[in-house]
């Protein structure tokens, strides 16, 4: 068995090491538009894009990384299966279940890999590059602006836009914590426009078709809810205290744990930092996930071919990050708890990947 383990262990590490640079590679060229509008469009310093292409290559393992150990399980057992070896194995009296079992091994190290990385590395990663970029920003303070993330770089407000294109913003939310434990302003609108103020680290903020909580003067530590067309708002980036904020890509496990304590004495919506939180956390599991469904898909289709073994890796890995990402949507607007929502590809994964591998093993 020492020997089987040993040939199949052998004949995965040079696809794995060649799938791995592909891939990234790869995801790298297409993140060579995003760098470009950077620079075209918001004043940022080509040698602050190469810094942050060069930080980027971590934060792609997050994908790479379970990609290339499924194309690695699909194109090792792929030849094995097309040079019928599998029947081989199964005919010495090796039943499939324990090849299972060093695949399992090895999916379970790249998970603990990839945990360090998305609970460490990559958050580093990630930060450092908007670090880079936050220097830019005050030049530019439309640069700071990103959907899909909480902003804190603007005195006295937390920002959280679910669109943005160019200086058009869809679905925008602001929390303004007031002081003596008042409750805390909030303001929402369906679209918004910004316009960086001219030598100032100032963004002029128009809203439009929404509600803001305005105080009521009878009794000033309760508000009511005003609807308006269009409304107007000065965003100051002189934060006080220096302090650089992270965004939630860029905090560990223990920095998400600490900013939804303090989000929720604020009164702040946390179900983002939350669905992060759990985002981090299952997609540490996904290559042990991707390496059990790579072999009976393998197996079972019996294809030599890499190109279709790499078109069959595409179309299984994708609908797991799709359907990830849609979680994330569903559980940051609160139409499903994040806790359940993000170990929803999983789940469903773990439940394919056992009917698979019975199946398999059975027959």
């Amino acid at each position: 068995m020492r020997i089987l383990r040993n040939y199949i262990l052998n004949e995965c590490l040079t696809p794995f090491a060649i799938s791995l640079g592909v891939l990234t590679f790869v995801f790298l060229l297409g993140y060579l538009p995003q760098l470009a509008n950077k620079v075209i469009n918001q004043d940022v310093s080509l040698s602050a894009v190469g810094l942050v292409f060069l930080f980027n290559i971590p934060v792609l393992l997050a994908y790479t990384l379970p990609v290339a150990a499924l194309t690695t399980v699909i194109l090792a057992f792929g030849r094995l299966s097309s040079d019928n070896e599998i029947i081989a194995i199964r005919a010495s009296g090796i039943p499939l279940a324990r090849i299972l079992v060093p695949l399992t091994i090895a999916g379970i190290v790249l998970s603990l890999v990839l945990m360090i990385l998305n609970t460490r590395i990559i958050p580093q990663a990630y930060d450092a590059q908007r670090q880079i970029l936050q220097e830019t920003g005050t030049k530019n303070p439309g640069a700071m602006l990103e959907a899909g993330t909480f902003i804190n770089a603007f005195n006295g407000n937390v920002i959280f836009i679910y669109k943005l294109e160019r200086n058009k913003m869809y679905n925008i939310r602001i929390w303004q914590p007031q002081p003596d434990g008042k409750p805390t302003r909030t303001i929402s609108a369906q679209e918004g426009e910004f316009t960086p103020v001219p030598g100032e680290p100032k963004v002029l903020l128009k809203l439009i078709n929404g509600t803001s909580d305005e105080p009521d003067f009878k009794n000033p530590e309760n508000f009511y809810k005003l609807n308006f067309k269009a409304s107007f708002m000065t965003l100051d980036l002189t934060k006080k205290g220096g302090a650089k904020e992270k965004k939630p890509k860029g905090m560990t496990l223990k920095e998400l744990e600490d900013q939804i304590n303090q989000f929720k004495k604020m009164e702040v919506d946390t179900r983002p930092l939350v669905a992060e939180y759990q985002r981090k956390i299952a997609w540490s599991f996904s290559p042990l996930l991707f390496i059990l469904l790579g072999f009976p898909v393998a197996v079972i289709t019996h294809r030599r071919a890499k190109t279709a073994n790499l078109l069959l890796a595409v179309v299984f890995a994708a609908p797991y990050f799709l359907l990830s990402v849609g979680c994330e949507t569903l559980a940051a607007q609160g139409v499903v708890p994040p806790e359940l929502i993000m170990w929803a590809p999983n789940m469903i994964g773990a439940i394919i990947v056992l009917i698979l591998n019975y199946k398999l093993c059975a027959s």
